[in-house]
């Protein structure tokens, strides 16, 4: 009898079963996304200070939001995206705010219309933008109180 309860707590001590590996191919995906977010990000924070001009589109004359983004995505991940925020933001893939990754796309509504506004996110909450006020790219959370009651969406351009 106790032989018994002891094969039983031991086979209860057993290690769960392997989970499923991803396939190659998701693997391969995910490494892609993750080398062109983390190069959309590393060349994103290489702007941090660039002075902000409505309608810039390269940093030695500043960047607007859109411009900003256009000229990351196009020098970091070799993608082309043209237009305004809200043009960008029709251009890619839905996502839900809970699957960003680095590199992604985040869009608010700060001037009373949609897409009004879009940043690079970069983890952590924070994602990296022109805005107009204080003149210069910055890092900003997402839940800071302004943001987080002007987020809209989010976007990829990735796999």
């Amino acid at each position: 009898m106790i032989a018994c309860i002891f094969a039983i707590l031991l086979a209860a001590c057993g290690s769960a079963p392997p989970s499923p590996r991803p396939s190659s191919d998701a693997l391969a995906r995910s490494e892609a996304y993750s080398r062109q977010g983390n190069e959309v990000t590393l060349f994103a924070l290489g702007l941090i200070d660039t002075g902000y001009r409505f309608g810039g589109k390269n940093p030695e004359a500043g960047l607007d939001c859109s411009g900003m983004v256009s000229y990351i995505y196009n020098h970091a991940a070799g993608v082309t995206i043209k237009g305004s925020a809200a043009d960008i933001a029709r251009k890619g893939r839905p996502i839900e705010r809970n699957e960003l990754r680095a590199g992604d796309l985040v869009f608010f509504n700060t001037r009373n219309f949609r897409f009004s506004h879009v940043g690079v996110y970069i983890g952590g909450d924070r994602f990296i933008h022109a805005p107009s006020s204080n003149g210069h790219v910055r890092i900003d959370q997402m839940s800071a109180r302004y943001y987080a009651q002007r987020y809209e969406a989010a976007r990829t351009f990735f796999e």
